[in-house]
Order: structure tokens, then sequence, then C-alpha cells
């Protein structure tokens, strides 16, 4: 098991490595021909081009459809996973003080991260902005995009419990419904006992059925994906967009980084009293799933096979913490999103004082946990902690849009920090629990 785990981390850098070199050469080759070009023009015709969008009804676009396939074939499964393991997980569980206690360390652990998070965030937004070096002027050569309506991100509250079962497990958008349905059906079984005995098999069957075709798709077709997704993804995405808003993707991308390799390094050891390194070393191939899907999602079958085969939490406990943290713990996402809100009303020219940015690291805090764990999510929510802030004027407009435009990159590495986030306090919440195999830990 670890040599073929080995094996698929090593597929997956070299396509890692191999995708981002292929899509700056074709950045290259698109600067050096330019955009309007019969070369590139028929290069994204053939692999890049969107074929659902205005103006794709007669491209091929051969790299997009591989792309989306693998990644419908994960959110295929992505509500049965979530319903079936943390149903089996509380049944598992029959103690409900022993529940109470993972439920509420889980969630403790969520806190904290997000906190920290949220004050490195804070810190090299206030830093940047006092500095001025987000005091530039947009130009407006990108067409504006008037995001969505804000609204009050207290609505995910209501979206916890459906007021629809069929509905709650026909979109992957309800993963929090699903959740909600998952520990109530947990804890009925719990209460009845053994009437339920075929219900639990019927379960654990569909869980089997559904972590087999995970494990196939990943090990068979994950490889390919990454190449595909990062290839297009990097010559899909102008140098000519990046350049007005450098800054922010530098400042971002660096923070994100920081917080990746070592924040949850820190956490680990101040929680558990763990050697990082091991923990670091093999959650890196789901970083590097996560950052090549840019989906939470997609992601959870990677990161429970490693974080119960690789890193020793109990299954139990992974498949507990692992979905609800896919829903709830969104540390990359609320870091980009209060350096995104200074970058937006600094460049509009609103004042920012430190309680203006104590009130984006909260709402961005509230607005991550309901961010839906899709690529691109992130982003749009932002729009929510602008609008609430009064934040709406023509250049923050502008600026969002260009947000919009050059985002995809940063959104990869949001995903990885979200993804990683998980698998740390599983392996906290097991170790606290006396459920973490420390030996397979430290091989």
């Amino acid at each position: 098991m670890k040599k073929n785990s080995n094996t698929l981390a090593v597929k997956m850098s070299i396509a890692l490595v191999l995708g981002i070199i292929a899509g700056f050469l074709c950045i290259f080759f698109r600067e050096r021909v330019g955009v309007d070009s019969g070369a590139w023009k028929f290069l994204n015709f053939l692999l890049f081009q969107d074929i659902s969008a205005k103006g794709g009804e007669r491209a091929i676009g051969i790299f997009y459809i591989i792309g989306q396939l693998f990644i419908n074939s994960l959110q295929l499964v992505i509500i049965p996973m979530v319903y079936t393991s943390i149903t089996l997980a509380i049944c598992h569980i029959s103690d409900t003080r022993k529940l109470g206690r993972i439920s509420y360390k889980t969630l403790g652990f969520f806190l904290v991260s997000s906190i920290f998070a949220l004050a490195l965030a804070g810190f090299v937004g206030m830093a940047l902005n006092m500095s001025g070096a987000f005091s530039i002027h947009i130009e407006s050569g990108v067409n504006v995009v008037a995001g969505k309506t804000g609204s009050n991100p207290l609505l995910m509250i209501m979206q916890i419990v459906p007021n629809n079962i069929f509905a709650a497990f026909s979109q992957n958008g309800g993963v929090l419904a699903a959740v909600f349905l998952a520990v109530s059906t947990g804890l009925c079984i719990n209460s009845l006992g053994e009437k339920t005995h075929y219900v639990k098999g019927f379960l654990q069957e569909v869980n089997d059925i559904v972590i087999k075709f995970l494990s196939f798709a990943i090990n068979k077709f994950g490889p390919i994906a990454i190449f595909v997704l990062l290839t297009r993804t990097f010559a899909a995405y102008g140098v000519e967009h990046l350049k007005p808003a450098l800054i922010y993707v530098v400042s971002t991308t660096i923070t994100l980084l920081l917080f990746l390799v070592f924040g949850y390094a820190i956490l680990i050891v101040a929680s558990t009293r763990l050697n990082p390194m091991p923990f670091v070393r093999k959650a890196s191939k789901v970083a590097l799933f996560g950052f090549s899907t840019s989906s939470s999602a997609a992601t959870l079958p990677l990161n429970k096979k490693t974080t119960v085969e690789e890193l020793g939490v109990n299954e139990d406990i992974a498949s507990f913490v692992l979905p609800l943290g896919m829903t709830t713990n969104m540390n990359g996402t609320a870091i980009m999103q209060v350096i995104a809100a200074v970058f937006v009303a600094s460049t509009a020219g609103y004042e920012l004082g430190l309680a203006n940015i104590f009130i984006i690291g909260v709402l961005a805090l509230i607005a991550s946990v309901g961010t839906p764990a899709a690529p691109g999510a992130g982003a749009i929510v932002l729009f929510t902690i602008l609008s609430g802030l009064g934040y709406v004027n023509d250049t923050a407009i502008l600026t969002y849009s260009l947000i919009l435009a050059i985002n995809r990159p940063i959104e990869m590495l949001v995903t990885s920090l979200n993804v990683i986030g998980d698998s740390a306090a599983s392996i906290y919440v097991a170790k606290s629990e006396h459920m973490l195999n420390e030996e397979i830990y430290h091989k």
C-alpha cells in the first residue's frame, strides 16, 4: 500500500511539473505569435476552449473535456460519500459523550486555525496598505463583471436544515444539508440499535462502492487530469491581466505558502507534540491534487485515503472530521478574502484602519464557512464581504472584476490550504482521543 501511495505521489508530482512547464510554454507561444493569430486561435480551438461557453459551440477543447470529465467523475459521488461516511462514523461511535468531545475538538481546532490564518492575513494586508503597495491605478482593460448580489452570510445557517430530502441529495452545493442529514441519521441509528442492522449494512456497502470507484479514478486518471488541468489553466491565463495586480497576486501567494508550509506544521506541534515532517511529506500529494483540481470536494477522497492509510488516523475520526472540514474549515479562502478585500478597498480609495481590517476578518471568517467546495467559489463569495463593508464604488467593482479574472491560480493554492487544514484537524482529534496509530504516522 505504501509503495502504491508513493508511486501515485511521484506521478502526481511529475504531472504537476510537466503541466506548469507546458502551460508556460503555451503562454510564451501566445505572447510570441499574438492572441489574434491563426496559430494561437487554432491551438486554443483544439485544446483549451471551454466548449460550454459562448463562442465555443464549434470548438473541440480536448483538454477542457478531459479535465471536466475527471472533475465530474469525482463530484458524482461527493454527496453519497459525505452522507455514508459521516453516518457510519457516528454509528461506530456509540458513546454520545465521546461524539460530543470529538465535535467540540474538531470545531475548536477549526476556529483556532482560522483565527491564526486571519491574523496572518490581517497583518499582511495592513502592512501592504500602510506601505502604499496597494495604492495602484486599475485601467479598465478588463471587462467589468458585476458579481453576485451581496447576501447575508448568516443565510448559510438556514441552508443546514433542508426542507426537502431529495433536494439535499440532488446538488453538490448542498453539502451542509447532507452533513446535517448524516448526523441525524447516525444518531437515530445509534438510538434504535439492532433494529437498523440492515440499514447499516446497506450504507456500508454503498460507502465501499464509492471508495472503490474513487480509488480507481484517482489512481488511474489522477496524474493525467492534473497535467491537463494545469496546462489549460496556465495556457488560458493572460499575462496582460496579471500586470495591474501583480502585488496582490504575489503577496497573497506568499502568505498562502507561508501558512501552508509553516502554519499547519506549527499547529501540529502545538496541539499534538508530534514531529510535523511526516505530515508535511505525506500530505504533499493531497496539496498537489487540491492545487490542480481547485476543489475541496474533488480532493476529499484522496485526502481521506491519505489521512487514514498513511497518517494513521482512525477511519471513524477521518470520516467525521474531513467532510465537516470541507464545508466549514476554509483557512485558505479566508486568507485570500482578507487580502483581496484590503486590495479592493485600498485601490478604490477607501480609508482602512485596524478596526476595518478586524471587521473584514470577521466577515471573511463567516463567509468562508459558507463557501461551496468548488472551483472559483471563494472569489465569488468575496463580493458578499465587499457589499457588507460598502466597498462598491465603480473602482471597487472594477478591481473586483480584475480579481475574478486573475484569481484562478490563487484559488488553486487556496484549495491546498483548505484540504491540508482538514487533515491536520483529523490528526489532532485522533491524537487527543487515542485513536491515532503513531507507528503508521511516523513511517
